[in-house]
């Protein structure tokens, strides 16, 4: 395990991990339930529990605590500074005007992609998607592609820590199977996924790179399999992706901030 910077701050990351207890499926907790989803103690949980209402960013209604909108303010912060709708959402733009499929880019985040733009399709899908987004990456194109390109230390931690839950029918939950996967995406460039995170949802996916190489997030085209097969979508689109990807490294070799932000990630 690697060791910590002596300047690590432990009550921080306790915090934190607190506040991203909230999520879509527990977006109201009280003490024993967050203390539950974060393995702190009671004590501690309270603690930065009662820390946030101080500050703002939580709330105590009864007896359960909810996320206020204040914490929009880091996100929001991230956006303005990195001004990544700039640099890549003219890209992400053009490849959605030209296949009518809505297009996103996403990096790694735990277990999780983490959607950092997102230009969606007229048409109605069943997948809500936006900013701050957060999906299974064994589950999406993209979080495939993302995980193809792990390096051997994190694909580690990866497995170790992941649990490969199912959604439907078709989706991946052998580890095995999944890192066979991984290597064949590595090998072909791209990954295309249907029906694993939900029916009826197909898409396609590719790696974009810095100049050096590494791979600093994924793009992807997603729309409904009803409207297009599968193959068909691999043919038509991925030109369309990797002609993006190489415009986007370009675009971020030009903006310093938000590249070495993504190469932190």
């Amino acid at each position: 395990m690697k060791e910590k910077n002596p300047e690590y701050l432990t009550t921080l990351e306790r915090g934190l991990t607190v506040l991203r207890s909230f999520n879509k499926s527990q977006p109201e907790m009280q003490l024993s339930e967050v203390a539950a989803a974060t393995n702190l103690s009671p004590a501690v949980a309270r603690r930065c529990l009662n820390t946030f209402v101080e500050l703002g960013y939580v709330v105590k209604v009864g007896k359960k605590f909810l996320l206020t909108p204040e914490v929009l303010v880091f996100g929001s912060a991230f956006l303005a500074s990195a001004s990544i709708d700039s640099v890549v959402g003219e890209h992400l733009q053009r490849v959605r005007d030209e296949t009518g499929d809505s297009s996103s880019i996403s990096v790694l985040s735990g277990e999780d992609i983490l959607y950092l733009a997102h230009i969606p399709t007229n048409r109605h899908i069943r997948l809500n998607a936006g900013v701050g987004t957060r999906f299974p990456a064994h589950a999406t194109s993209m979080g495939k592609v993302l995980l193809a390109y792990m390096t051997e230390t994190r694909a580690v931690e990866y497995f170790e820590r992941a649990e490969l839950k199912r959604f439907t029918d078709l989706t991946v939950t052998s580890k095995d199977t999944l890192k066979q996967q991984l290597i064949d995406i590595k090998k072909k460039g791209y990954c295309s996924v249907l029906n694993e995170l939900d029916y009826g949802l197909v898409s396609v996916a590719v790696p974009v790179f810095d100049d050096n190489g590494n791979v600093l997030a994924a793009i992807n085209c997603s729309t409904g399999a009803s409207r297009i097969a599968q193959d068909e979508l691999v043919r038509t689109r991925l030109p369309l992706l990797k002609v993006a990807a190489k415009d986007i490294q370009y675009a971020l070799s030009k903006w310093p901030i938000l590249l070495h932000s993504l190469l932190k990630n």
